[in-house]
């Protein structure tokens, strides 16, 4: 397993914008699949983004397409998610997580887990 540390987060009005990092531990990063996920209060937690080990196929939920990009930097064992046009909605602590593949991400598995960020977007 890797350790994962999120940080980025902060209060951002509308229409802003915010970078997420996911630092890993370990030297077995650039073997994972990472995924970003967010809960907001009252809300369970949702999948937003995923990335291949190799950065090249990335996936997103459809309320954050076009809005939203998932990176990755293997050299830095670092992840990224770079948020535009913020809305409100938005607002939530915002995990990063590793798994095997894709595919597990996208139906909310995750190997290991960080501890979160939060993201507060006014309206």
């Amino acid at each position: 397993q890797v350790q994962l540390v999120e940080s980025g987060g902060g209060f951002v009005q509308a229409g802003g914008s915010l970078r997420l990092s996911c630092a890993a531990s370990g030297r077995t990063f650039s073997s994972y699949a990472m995924g970003w996920f967010r809960m907001a209060p009252g809300k369970e937690r949702e999948f937003v983004a995923a990335i291949t080990w190799s950065g090249v196929m990335t996936y997103y939920a459809d309320s954050v397409k076009g809005r939203f990009t998932v990176s990755r930097d293997n050299a830095k064992n670092t992840m990224y998610l770079q948020m535009n046009s913020l809305k409100p909605e938005d607002t939530a602590v915002y995990y990063c997580a590793a798994a095997g593949d894709t595919a597990l991400l996208r139906r909310g598995v995750g190997d290991s887990w960080g501890q979160g960020t939060q993201v507060t977007v006014s309206s």
